[in-house]
């Protein structure tokens, strides 16, 4: 079964919550595909992860290199699975994968301050609650900025 898990950002940017979230897939000897919406915001994403922390990065590339397939974690616009992760984030209203039942975990990161983004999220969790095959959970943070899950 595959958890789908909807993560609801309200008063922190993705650039702040994505890291942790990727550190720990990787904890966990995850590989993970990150699929964002446009190419600029792959190359923003790219240049952040090298560069979110003082004393580290997270190892990744893009779908555009050519050693994407030996990446840990890969940034990409599209739905394919090159470097055969078993975890995928979707940001910024990226299109579910057709073989979305093939990943362990798939996280939704959602703006909530952007009533477009929690209308899409609302639909996607009603599409999904219909969908034999998948686990879903909804994570909002506290106002300590720790996630809690809600549902």
């Amino acid at each position: 079964m595959t958890e789908l898990l909807f993560y609801h950002l309200q008063r922190q940017p993705i650039e702040r919550v994505l890291p942790p979230l990727l550190e720990k897939s990787l904890e966990r000897g995850w590989r993970v595909v990150v699929q964002v919406a446009t190419e600029e915001r792959v190359d923003a994403l790219d240049a952040h992860l090298w560069t979110y922390r003082d004393d580290g990065f997270l190892p990744h590339g893009t779908s555009r290199e050519p050693l994407a397939a030996e990446q840990p974690i890969l940034l990409t616009v599209t739905s394919d699975n090159p470097n055969r992760a078993n975890v995928r984030f979707l940001i910024e209203g990226a299109a579910m994968p057709a073989d979305a039942q093939a990943y362990d975990r798939i996280v939704l990161l959602f703006d909530g301050e952007d009533p477009e983004a929690l209308t899409a999220a609302r639909e996607r969790w009603s599409e999904a609650k219909q969908q034999p095959g998948f686990e879903l959970t909804y994570w909002q943070a506290d106002e300590n900025g720790r996630w809690q899950k809600k549902a």
